[in-house]
């Protein structure tokens, strides 16, 4: 793969946390468009169905913008994606033995 040694150099003195948003917002841009050429949709439409100009929604889509989940939900719901998915771990708590469970009646 060709590097960029001065980009290399910058990359090596950012905070790791950076580097993930960086990655992060990236990756969530590049699904974005993914969707959008699945759906044969542009940045035009895109904007018009969110109400905002095309101009907002490139800056978003340039994987530097660091959108809000907000955001992110809205875009979701207009593309029909839920451009990130998470994973939920089934919980399980134990109870101790000597505690008493108050159960509210109603």
């Amino acid at each position: 793969m060709k590097t960029n040694k001065i980009m290399d150099s910058i990359r090596q003195g950012t905070p790791p946390e950076v580097n993930k948003q960086v990655e992060l917002c990236v990756a969530i841009a590049n699904r974005i468009y993914d969707i959008m050429d699945e759906r044969g949709m542009n940045q035009k439409e895109l904007a018009q169905k969110l109400g905002k100009t095309e101009t907002e929604v490139s800056r978003w889509l340039s994987g530097t913008h660091n959108l809000t989940i907000a955001t992110i939900a809205k875009i979701a719901i207009v593309l029909g994606d839920d451009i990130i998915t998470t994973t939920v771990k089934q919980n399980t708590y134990a109870i101790p033995e000597d505690s008493t469970l108050i159960v509210a009646e109603g």
